[in-house]
């Protein structure tokens, strides 16, 4: 079982074998994370290949750069911003396609066990949750700010949290009271209190975190620009494998490849021209086995999904 701070790369191997169709190709890896997929895949690539990754984490860009475990390879560049840049800054780099793109969703465990991030209520620390932490607003700050409603639509939105409007009326409460949220400790507390059942084995606070987490940093909506950014710039052949943790990532995965993958039909015509192209053909849909369930835990809800850019 995985140590508390170190990172497991979840289907490492198979989601670079699921991307890799030219040894010579030019590959993103999206959510570099602490770099287990764009080792593996740097590996796989001969002297030709080329990898650019992104991510908005300045911790996750100095494990890349700095170090002893730095990436000290030619073939490798990393950038310090969202995945949703791509087009910009392959552009700067006179990249006009690529073979393959990897989004490895969620979180990082540095992240998760790392009390002063903020991302987990099993440890006190400041409530931040921010991915980039040079940058926008904190989830303190946001709880701080935005009303009733607002705090309920979030929670109840991204986590999926039936008791989202009782969790909402506690924060505000609790604020009119002259509270002042700033740490995960105090916010948990007040999650148990406002919520009254939960499945067995689940914290309280659970989907208040994930909400919370997702809106902070517009994980849905990121993910859904750079879906849409990515398939004009993959060539033809060229694959998108995208691993997502929780279902509002994967029906935004799912629902895109199924678009994507059926032609448009103008049923006004005389014989039914399509008016938008297939561009994509989906490959499938990966799950972790059981001994990588065993070993790393956090693997269990992780879904790969895979699709090739057709010609055209």
């Amino acid at each position: 079982m995985d140590q508390p701070g170190l990172h497991t790369t979840v289907l490492r191997d198979e989601a670079i074998d699921a991307l890799v169709t030219r040894t010579d190709g030019t590959y993103v890896d999206g959510t570099f994370g602490r770099g287990g997929h764009s080792r593996l895949l740097l590996d796989r690539l001969d002297a030709g290949g080329r990898l650019i990754a992104f991510d908005k984490d300045p911790e996750a860009v100095a494990a890349a750069t700095t170090g002893p475990d730095r990436i000290a390879d030619p073939r490798f560049a990393i950038v310090h911003a969202s995945f949703t840049q791509l087009p910009e800054a392959l552009a700067a780099r006179g990249i006009a396609s690529i073979d393959g793109l990897l989004l490895d969703l969620g979180v990082s465990s540095p992240q998760i066990d790392t009390p002063g991030r903020g991302f987990s209520f099993r440890f006190d620390g400041p409530l931040d949750m921010r991915m980039d932490t040079t940058r926008g607003e904190t989830v303190a700050e946001f709880l701080a700010r935005a009303d009733e409603r607002h705090i309920a639509e979030v929670i109840r939105d991204y986590g999926e949290e039936r008791f989202a409007v009782s969790i909402a009326k506690a924060i505000v409460a609790g604020r009119a009271g002259g509270g002042v949220l700033r740490t995960t400790a105090e916010l948990s507390k007040i999650v148990a209190g406002a919520v009254k059942t939960r499945e067995a084995g689940q914290d309280p606070a659970t989907r208040t975190f994930q909400a919370l987490r997702i809106f902070i940093n517009a994980e849905l909506e990121e993910l859904g620009q750079v879906l849409s950014a990515a398939v004009p710039l993959l060539a033809a052949g060229g694959r998108l494998a995208v691993i997502s943790f929780h279902s509002l990532e994967d029906r935004i995965v799912k629902t895109f490849i199924a678009h994507e993958s059926k032609a448009e039909y103008d049923r006004r015509a005389p014989h039914a021209v399509p008016s938008r192209a297939l561009r994509l053909q989906a490959l499938g849909r990966i799950k972790p086995g059981p001994t990588e369930v065993l070993r790393n835990p956090r693997a269990r809800s992780a879904i790969l999904r895979v699709a090739e850019r057709l010609d055209g």
